[in-house]
């Protein structure tokens, strides 16, 4: 993906009284949709304008995840649509950026929840109840837990390490 299209920003402030200016210092951009509503709300009339002007090439910038989605699967169906289509996302605050050559949302959990998740399922918890607790969907949850143990057989040692066979006596 070039990158070569338009910046295009997206803030969200939870109340008409809040000032989205935090959000906008944040965001150097070509064009800016800004919405007035609750994460809570399905009704963003500015997301959804931004995700019909946008296109192949873009970049879309918000300052943070909560500012764009209302939970992590809204996130995830966010993300995968856009990147799916060349379309980049950058978070800001959390400074990731995904675009559609990795796993989206894969990383989204911290090391140590990832550990704690990883402890937890080796105990015999239910991982439909992890899942749950950590607000994230059962495959967003295999998908990790996937990724931990290639990235643990990654950096385990050599079964056989070299020269494993040899002793020396002084």
């Amino acid at each position: 993906m070039s990158g070569k299209g338009q910046r295009i920003g997206y803030v969200r402030v939870s109340s008409i009284d809040q000032n989205a200016d935090r959000q906008l210092e944040h965001l150097h951009v070509d064009k800016l949709f800004t919405d007035k509503a609750s994460g809570k709300d399905t009704h963003r009339p500015q997301l959804q304008a931004l995700l019909s002007y946008v296109r192949e090439g873009d970049t879309i910038v918000v300052y943070s995840m909560d500012r764009l989605a209302r939970n992590v699967d809204d996130l995830r169906r966010i993300v995968q649509e856009q990147t799916r289509h060349g379309i980049r996302l950058e978070f800001i605050k959390e400074n990731l950026t995904f675009t559609g050559e990795d796993a989206p949302m894969a990383n989204l959990l911290s090391a140590d929840k990832l550990t704690e998740l990883r402890q937890r399922v080796s105990t015999g918890e239910k991982k439909a109840k992890n899942a749950r607790e950590l607000g994230i969907s059962r495959q967003t949850l295999y998908e990790s837990l996937r990724r931990a143990a290639d990235q643990h057989h990654d950096n385990s040692p050599p079964a056989n390490p070299p020269n494993s066979g040899i002793s020396l006596l002084l």
